[in-house]
């Protein structure tokens, strides 16, 4: 073999070697996505099942808010309905309606002092809390797992050998303005 043959084939190695090295970075970046996804999608699951007891609580005392219990009942069917699609999108919007309604039940339990007296509601309410805020964690765990699959497919030399695997970026979980924004407990009384 001569010299410029061994170059080569130090050349061809080396490459090759780099990017089964970017292929199964790409790997595990499509993996950790997959992870956080799951991850958020099991706290759903749990929301989703204590969410037909509070209403129910709610309605033995809320004779009057009938609306805004079956807002929160459509909400839930439509995160439901995403998380099968597993669609970031639409769980973000139907998340933001869901968060809406569970937000304004739980000020208007504020005026039925036997429910807020209700242990049944009081565990409820802190379970789906506790179930909120571990969302929201997880939520910013997928969306950091998210960013670093988007980046690495688009730089360069990874976009090389994303593109030639087909690997796709995926979306971010987002919620909806409205969602981020202050909320005016007075309006939610008035309603």
């Amino acid at each position: 073999m001569s010299t410029d043959q061994i170059i080569a084939i130090s050349i061809i190695a080396v490459a090759l070697v780099y990017a089964i090295i970017i292929y199964n970075g790409l790997v595990n970046l499509k993996h950790a996505v997959a992870k956080a996804w799951s991850n958020i999608d099991v706290l759903l699951k749990q929301r989703n099942e204590e969410l037909p007891k509070l209403v129910a609580t709610c309605q033995q005392y809320m004779k009057y808010e009938q609306e805004t219990l079956r807002q929160v009942i459509e909400a839930r069917s439509q995160v439901t309905s995403a998380q099968q699609h597993g669609s970031a999108k639409e769980l973000g919007r139907a998340e933001t309606q869901l968060r809406s309604g569970l937000g304004q039940l739980f000020a208007l339990a504020e005026n039925y002092p036997e429910l807020q007296s209700n242990q049944s509601f009081q565990q409820l309410q802190q379970r789906i809390s506790a179930l909120e805020n571990s969302i929201a964690d997880r939520r910013e765990f997928y969306n950091e797992a998210v960013n670093n699959n988007n980046v690495r497919i688009e730089q360069f030399p990874d976009v090389l050998v994303a593109r030639f695997f087909k690997f796709k970026g995926a979306d971010l979980l987002e919620f909806e303005e409205h969602e981020k924004k202050d909320v005016n407990i007075k309006d939610l009384f008035s309603q």
